[in-house]
C-alpha cells in the first residue's frame, strides 16, 4: 500500500502526518511533526496575510514535503483551513508552495476540515454509542461535530480561534481580569450565535491548545503522545490553568513544563475556548485526542488506494 502524508496548514501551525498500513488494517505513524509558523497573524486586521508570515509557512510546507519523500510517501496531501479560506491573498500563498516544492494546496471549506478531524478522532478512541460532541480549536477558527456514535449527524464551523482572540482581546501582559472576561464573553456570543449547545455524552477535544494543556496537566518536559492520547481535562484542570496564565506574562508562561514555547501568548485564548465549550455543553470534562484532520484525511487517503 506505501505510505501516505497529510500536511495540514492552519492559522497558528502546519503539521505533517506520515502513516503506513499495517497487516491488521490500522494506520501507523510513521512521523508526526508540527512547526508554528503563525500564517494568520494580523489577518483579522488587514485581511491579507502578511509578507513574513506567508514566507515562513512556505518554508514549513516545502520543508515537510521533503520530509514526506525522504520517507518514500507515495502520495502527499496539502489543506489550508481558514487563515486561507479568510484571505484576500491565499491564492499568492498556493502559488508560493507550488513554486518552491511543486505541492498543490487545496483550502477546505469548514464544514470538510470539520468532518475529517471528526474522522481522525475517532480513529483513536474506542467505539462510542450515544451522542458525541468532537471539537478542533485552532489559531483562527473552531470546528464542531455532533454525532451519534460514529455517524456525524451535524458540524460547522466558528470562526473563534487563540490566534484571532489574543489579537483581539487580550493585548496586555500580563492580561487584566477585565480582557479575560471580555475575551470569554465575545467567545460565548459567538459560539451562542453558532448553535454550540446540548448535552452530549463525551465531549472530545482536539488540536495544539487541547493537547498542550494536557501537557501541562501532566507537567511534561518532553512531549509523549501515548499519555495525551485518551487523558481527560476537567473543567478545574481548564480554569485551574486560566488562573495561571492570567497571573504570568508572556515570558513567565515559557518556562511552564509541558508549554510549547511558541504557544506562550496565546494558550490563555485557547484555555478560554475550553472553558466556554464545557460550560456550554455542560460538560465537567473532556477527552483530549491527539488525533486530528491529517488523521481523517490520510485514512481517506489509504481508503481511496484500497
Amino acid at each position: 500500500m506505501g505510505r501516505k502524508a497529510v500536511i495540514d496548514i492552519g492559522s497558528n501551525s502546519v503539521k505533517l502526518f506520515v502513516g503506513e498500513r499495517t497487516a491488521d488494517g490500522t494506520i501507523a505513524t510513521v512521523l508526526d511533526a508540527s512547526a508554528i509558523t503563525r500564517l494568520g497573524e494580523g489577518l483579522d486586521r488587514t485581511g491579507l496575510i502578511g509578507p513574513e508570515a506567508m514566507e515562513r509557512s512556505a518554508a514549513a510546507v516545502a520543508a515537510f514535503h521533503a520530509r514526506a519523500a525522504e520517507l518514500v510517501a507515495d502520495q502527499v496531501a496539502a489543506v489550508g483551513t481558514m487563515a486561507l479560506r479568510s484571505a484576500a491573498n491565499s491564492a499568492r500563498f498556493v502559488e508560493m508552495v507550488r513554486a518552491a516544492c511543486g505541492a498543490e494546496v487545496r483550502i477546505i471549506p469548514g464544514e470538510e476540515e470539520a468532518r475529517l478531524s471528526y474522522l481522525g478522532a475517532l480513529s483513536g478512541l474506542p467505539r462510542q454509542d450515544g451522542e458525541l460532541a468532537v471539537f478542533d480549536t485552532g489559531g483562527g477558527s473552531t470546528e464542531f461535530v455532533f454525532g451519534e456514535g460514529g455517524r456525524p449527524v451535524r458540524r460547522f464551523s466558528v470562526d473563534v480561534g487563540s490566534v484571532r482572540v489574543t489579537e483581539n482581546d487580550l493585548r496586555s501582559d500580563p492580561v487584566t481580569a477585565e480582557e479575560v472576561a471580555a475575551a470569554r464573553a465575545r467567545i460565548d456570543r459567538e459560539f451562542a450565535d453558532a448553535g454550540v449547545t446540548g448535552r452530549p455524552a463525551l465531549v472530545v477535544g482536539m488540536g495544539g491548545t487541547v493537547t498542550t494543556m494536557a501537557a501541562v496537566k501532566h507537567g511534561m518536559a518532553r512531549y509523549d503522545p501515548a499519555v495525551i492520547q485518551g487523558s481527560v481535562l476537567t473543567v478545574e484542570d481548564v480554569r485551574a490553568q486560566i488562573a495561571a496564565y492570567s497571573a504570568r506574562t508572556v515570558a513567565q508562561r515559557r518556562a511552564i513544563p509541558g508549554l510549547q514555547p511558541g504557544r506562550a501568548d496565546v494558550i490563555l485564548a485557547g484555555a478560554c475556548i475550553l472553558d466556554v465549550i464545557l460550560e456550554r455543553l455542560g460538560a465537567p470534562a473532556l477527552t483530549v485526542s491527539d488525533r486530528g484532520l491529517r488523521h481523517g484525511l490520510a485514512l481517506e487517503l489509504f481508503r481511496g488506494a484500497g
